[in-house]
């Protein structure tokens, strides 16, 4: 049940991307709109997921959070598929962004916890789940395009499926990890205070990871969020060819998520890490310069696979860098998500002044940045 948690979360924001077209021309929304219904709940409702990590606890208490998170998780889901005006689409969303922390993101601590020597393996398979989830979105909103309904049908059907989930991790005991048989601990080292926040975090080295965790989104939910729209105007594609890309994108997450449980098996993943950022180096530029719509889609298919190691790879070091402290990590994954917010916001704000073509040639940066992070000696950053 603790991967069917982070599916549920994957489900939503396929069909939310696949369905923003649709939704950009009903409500008559703007770039910039569009880049704060993206940048917004990640600043608004990152503020509000901040206590979560810290008093989100463990056993019991963590639990108690994890339900309350999911009934506010499946209402903001209906009412995002309900809304209709840009004013409640936002705040729905904004509402959203909490509640997944405590639905999500304490479901996701807790598959930490309970073992730390495979958080790296743990996490490949957790990012697999919301793979699988996160493809099927898409193919929801193809298919209720199909039968004649719209996209409001679709993420209100989302919601529905979230309520289940929610049932089903009611009526089981404690989180098991992944189905592998083991279940969370009783203790951890919980909340320190904010006086010995700092120096924890500082020796951790945590900063490293939370700054490249930033960083990497920018190529991996970001640009998610935007492709549609960008296959739409640049590609001059149709919406439901638009939506076929971001299946392909998923798709080709998913195919990445299934090599990466094997892969981490057999090699060290800071190197799969690098790897990878040299790759995305040259495959992202490529997705942008080649004008055959069918080339264009081969190469958001192989930057996908590329880039599939960036998040379950740097969430593990993020919590291997806090060991028995996965509030923490939660609560400072919360907090640099602040910052993170900004980047669609500037990405919106780039598209609605220069157009949509140049904002995405902006995202470029990112595997030069994650490149010269990682080689550099020490990252450049405090820690072990």
């Amino acid at each position: 049940m603790t991967l069917a948690v982070e599916l549920t979360d994957e489900l939503f924001d396929g069909t939310k991307s696949a369905a923003m077209p649709l939704i950009r021309h009903d409500l008559s929304l703007s770039y910039a709109q569009v880049g704060l219904l993206a940048a917004v709940p990640l600043i608004v409702g990152g503020l509000l997921e901040l206590p979560v990590g810290m008093i989100g606890g463990t056993g019991a208490r963590r639990r108690q959070f994890i339900l309350i998170g999911g009934l506010v998780f499946g209402g903001s889901v209906l009412a995002a598929g309900l809304a209709g005006s840009f004013a409640v689409l936002l705040i729905a969303l904004t509402v959203f962004f909490p509640a997944s922390g405590a639905f999500v993101s304490l479901t996701q601590s807790a598959l930490m916890d309970s073992a730390p020597a495979r958080q790296a393996q743990h996490m490949a398979r957790w990012t697999l789940a919301g793979s699988a989830g996160a493809v099927m979105g898409p193919l929801l909103v193809a298919a209720v395009l199909a039968g004649g309904g719209g996209w409001r049908q679709a993420v209100v059907g989302v919601g529905a499926v979230s309520f289940l989930v929610w049932l089903a991790v009611a009526a089981v005991g404690q989180p098991v990890a992944g189905g592998l048989g083991e279940t969370e601990p009783d203790q951890d080292s919980g909340w320190p205070g904010w006086r010995a926040v700092v120096p924890i975090v500082r020796r951790s080295g945590a900063l490293r990871w939370l700054f490249l965790l930033q960083v990497a989104d920018l190529l991996l939910d970001v640009l998610t969020a935007f492709l549609a729209l960008y296959l739409v105007t640049a590609g001059r594609a149709a919406p439901s060819v638009a939506a076929l890309g971001v299946a392909i994108r998923l798709g080709a997450g998913l195919a990445g998520d299934v090599l990466l449980v094997r892969l981490l098996e057999r090699r060290d993943s800071r190197r799969v890490l690098r790897a990878s950022a040299w790759l995305a180096l040259l495959l992202f530029p490529a997705f942008l310069v080649v004008p055959d719509l069918g080339l264009k889609l081969a190469a958001l298919a192989a930057l996908t696979l590329a880039t599939t190691p960036w998040y379950p790879v740097l969430a593990a070091e993020l919590y291997g860098s806090l060991p028995g402290r996965s509030g923490l990590a939660v609560t400072l994954s919360s907090a640099a998500g602040l910052a993170g917010g900004l980047g669609p916001l500037a990405i919106g704000l780039l598209a609605q002044s220069f157009g949509l073509s140049w904002a995405m040639t902006a995202l470029c940066v990112v595997p030069v940045v994650m490149l010269a992070v990682l080689l550099a000696p020490g990252g450049g950053w405090p820690g072990r």
